[in-house]
């Protein structure tokens, strides 16, 4: 491979320590949001404790369903290349394998190709042969279908309808969460870098641990805490994290020295993320963390050990897909006027109603959100009112099928609103402060979760082929 005569999996094969042994296997996390700036003092640091591998999350669902529908990454190109060029510099130093997930943040076909691009002018600007097994992780709709006609894919959560052959069509990309089987079956490719469209967070840090014979418990565990880096410390950041597992559990490390692991800190990560903190569900198993014990080893480090590991009877994938929805227009307002605050529902209410009189034929949809007021809203049973603010912030949205009527029906209820007569109104001149102008902004296509379902699945290795590419 591009490491040399010998493969950087022939070489870690050779060398990793095994379970049991006194040393421990030693995986670095160097980014848990590869593209977004990865702190280099730390990566650094946890370079020079010679790590067996390194492994970076790059995606998740958290920025919505945007860069899915749109297949375009979150993170700047800048930062990207710069993030990408770091780990592949110290993976080549450390002379150990590189594995990245979710690749572009979505992880799906143009997701992975537009990090591929960066990889390639990578090796291309700094002189370098590399060899990557790129696995892809797009789901085939006919398959899909198939199995929802079978009655094998559920939602996730009460809320999220059944999934429909027209929800699929209508996605402009659906993808898959991969486990550890697709990562070992890149591994036995014996590549520099492992490029995986979407997946499980555990399934790059545990894949090399399965690799060699670790059990699954206590891998899949450290994976879990790890695929945030630091986020699992006092105070939480996102600096390179070390973990050093050994047959029956594991250590944790921030790469940061003012950053600690402390037994409540990392249990608290542990269980987050999950509908049932204590079962944490993979394409292949189950996680169990109920008999977990956090121990202190000192004020900055912790070891962790008892976790469980249940193998799944069947298999399954988390499903995702994003729809085009119309495109977006807002405006952006502000009052500190305490009728306007008190009045806010009316207000809103009408300006509605005025702007569906003055564009009676137009399809849209409109809404009105006002921060900093009625945060009790959101949660239902609250003992008490919050006082009211002394400021209130408006965002006025709308979707619609074409970007000039999106705009045009925030330009029109803007500046409804900014004029709008209520009881005991004293500013005839204007209700409304704008941060700037234009106050309405194109805000471009609009997208929605159209597939957020659980298939499933008989055979994992044909959802998640793999590719060696050679730059």
């Amino acid at each position: 491979a591009g490491g040399g005569a010998v493969s950087v999996i022939a070489r870690m094969l050779d060398n990793a320590p095994r379970p049991g042994g006194a040393a421990g296997l030693r995986v670095l996390s160097a980014s848990g949001q590869l593209g977004n700036g990865i702190p280099e003092p730390a990566l650094r640091a946890g370079l020079a404790r010679a790590p067996h591998v390194i492994g970076c999350d790059m995606g998740s669902v958290d920025p919505g369903p945007a860069y899915l529908g749109a297949g375009r990454m979150a993170t700047s190109e800048a930062v990207t290349l710069r993030d990408l060029r770091l780990v592949i510099h110290g993976a080549r130093q450390c002379r150990v394998p590189l594995l990245i997930g979710s690749a572009g943040t979505a992880g799906a076909a143009p997701h992975v190709a537009q990090v591929l691009d960066l990889v390639r002018r990578i090796a291309r600007e700094d002189g370098l042969s590399l060899t990557l097994a790129v696995i892809h992780a797009d789901i085939d709709a006919a398959w899909l279908k198939g199995m929802v006609a079978a009655q094998r894919v559920r939602a996730i959560g009460a809320a999220i309808p059944p999934l429909t052959a027209e929800e699929i069509d209508a996605s402009a990309h659906i993808v898959g969460q991969m486990g550890t089987e697709a990562f070992l079956r890149a591994l036995a490719l014996e590549p520099d870098i492992i490029l995986a469209g979407r997946a499980c967070d555990t399934a790059i840090f545990a894949a090399v641990p399965l690799l060699l014979g670790y059990p699954a418990g206590p891998a899949t565990h450290m994976a879990k805490i790890i695929e945030c880096t630091s986020l699992c410390c006092l105070p939480g950041g996102r600096d390179a994290m070390l973990g050093t597992l050994h047959g029956d559990g594991f250590e944790l490390e921030s790469m940061n020295p003012a950053r600690a692991a402390t037994p409540v800190s990392v249990a608290a990560h542990s269980l987050y993320e999950q509908a049932d903190p204590l079962a944490v569900q993979e394409p292949e198993g189950t996680l169990h963390v109920a008999s977990a014990r956090f121990e202190a080893i000192d004020a900055r480090r912790v070891r962790v050990s008892g976790a469980t590991w249940e193998a799944a009877r069947q298999p399954t994938i988390k499903l995702e897909g994003a729809a085009p929805c119309g495109e977006r227009a807002v405006a952006l307002a502000a009052t500190a006027d305490p009728a306007v605050i008190a009045n806010r529902d009316l207000i809103t209410e009408g300006v509605a109603r005025a702007v569906r009189e003055i564009l009676p034929d137009a399809a849209f949809d409109l809404r009105f959100r006002a921060y900093g007021a009625g945060a009790t809203g959101l949660y239902p049973g609250a003992a008490t009112a919050l006082p009211e603010p002394g400021e209130v912030f408006f965002l006025i949205e709308c979707v619609a099928a074409a970007a000039d009527i999106a705009k045009a029906v925030v330009g029109v209820a803007k500046q409804s609103m900014l004029h709008f007569g209520f009881p005991g109104r004293l500013s005839t001149g204007g209700n409304l402060a704008f941060p700037f102008t234009p106050p309405e902004i194109g805000a471009g296509p609009a997208y929605r979760f159209s597939v957020y379902h659980v298939t499933e699945c008989d055979d994992l290795e044909a959802h998640f082929p793999v590719e060696l590419v050679t730059v």
